[in-house]
C-alpha cells in the first residue's frame, strides 16, 4: 500500500512544487464539496500550470529588459492616426508575422511614441509566448563589437537566435564608423529569414548615409530589413510636450483652486 508521508518527497522528484504546496488545502476542499479523484487532479494540475506560466512570464521579462511600464495598454493611441492604431492591434493579435520573421520598421520624429510602441509590442508578445529582447541601438552595437574584439561574434549573433523577436531602439544615433555600423549590418544579415527584428528610427531610408558610411552596406541592410516588413510612419505631437502641457495645467488647477 502506497505511503502518503512520502508524498512530499515523490513530488519534489517529480518537480511538481506548486502540487507539493497546495495539495494540502485542495484535499481539504475535495473532500468537503466531495470531488472525484479526477476532479481533485485536475485541479492541481490547474495550479501547477498556473505557476508554471507565471514564473515563465516572469522570466522572459527579465531576460526582455523591456522599458518598464510602456506597454500598448498605457499607449495614447489618441495620439496617432487610426489606420496606425488598427495595424498595430492587429499586430499585437495576430502573430503570424513573428512564425514567419517578418520585421516592423516605425519611423518618425523624437517623442511620437515609437519606443512606446515597440516595447508595448514586445511585452504582447511575451504574454503570448514569444521571446523577446530589447535593446537600444547603441548599446546592441557596444555589445557586439566587444563580442567581436573578442573573437566570438557569430557566438553572439547565435545567441540572440533564440529570440523570436529583437527591438532595437533608436537606430538612428548610431555614430557612423565601420566598426559599429559593420556589427549592425552583420546583424540585420543574420537575422535575414530567420526572425524578427522591430527597428525604431528618427530618420527615413534616405538618410541612412548617416548611419551606415558606405552607401553599399546601407542599400544591403535596406533591402534586407524591407524584404519581409511593415513599415509605419508615426507622427504627431511629442509625447514628452504633451505631458508637461498636462503638468502644468494640473499646476494651474492646483492654483486657481
Amino acid at each position: 500500500m502506497p505511503d502518503a508521508q512520502t508524498l512530499p518527497l515523490l513530488l519534489r522528484q517529480l518537480r511538481l512544487p506548486t502540487v507539493a504546496a497546495c495539495w494540502p488545502q485542495l484535499e481539504v476542499r475535495a473532500q468537503a464539496e466531495g470531488w472525484s479523484l479526477p476532479q481533485t487532479l485536475a485541479a492541481l494540475c490547474e495550479h501547477e500550470l498556473a505557476e508554471r506560466e507565471r514564473r515563465r512570464l516572469a522570466r522572459h521579462l527579465k531576460e526582455a529588459r523591456l522599458p518598464v511600464g510602456k506597454t500598448l495598454e498605457t499607449f495614447e493611441f489618441d495620439s496617432i492616426a487610426a489606420d496606425h492604431r488598427r495595424q498595430l492591434t492587429a499586430l499585437a493579435g495576430d502573430t503570424q508575422w513573428v512564425d514567419q520573421a517578418h520585421n516592423l520598421l516605425l519611423f518618425g520624429p523624437s517623442g511620437v511614441g515609437k519606443s512606446h510602441v515597440a516595447a508595448g509590442l514586445g511585452h504582447a508578445l511575451i504574454d503570448q509566448g514569444y521571446r523577446v529582447r530589447y535593446a537600444t541601438a547603441s548599446g546592441m552595437v557596444q555589445e557586439l563589437q566587444a563580442a567581436k574584439q573578442a573573437l566570438r561574434l557569430s557566438d553572439a549573433l547565435s545567441k540572440l537566435d533564440k529570440y523570436a523577436v529583437l527591438i532595437i531602439d533608436d537606430i538612428g544615433y548610431v555614430k557612423r564608423s565601420e566598426a559599429e555600423t559593420s556589427v549592425l549590418f552583420e546583424l540585420i544579415a543574420h537575422r535575414y529569414e530567420s526572425a524578427s527584428l522591430i527597428i525604431t528610427a528618427n530618420q527615413p531610408f534616405s538618410a541612412w548615409d548617416s548611419i551606415f558610411p558606405d552607401s553599399m552596406m546601407a542599400v544591403a541592410a535596406i533591402d534586407r530589413l524591407v524584404h519581409h516588413a511593415t513599415l509605419m510612419e508615426l507622427s504627431g505631437e511629442s509625447y514628452r510636450k504633451r505631458a508637461y502641457q498636462r503638468q502644468l495645467q494640473r499646476g494651474k488647477i492646483a492654483s486657481s483652486g
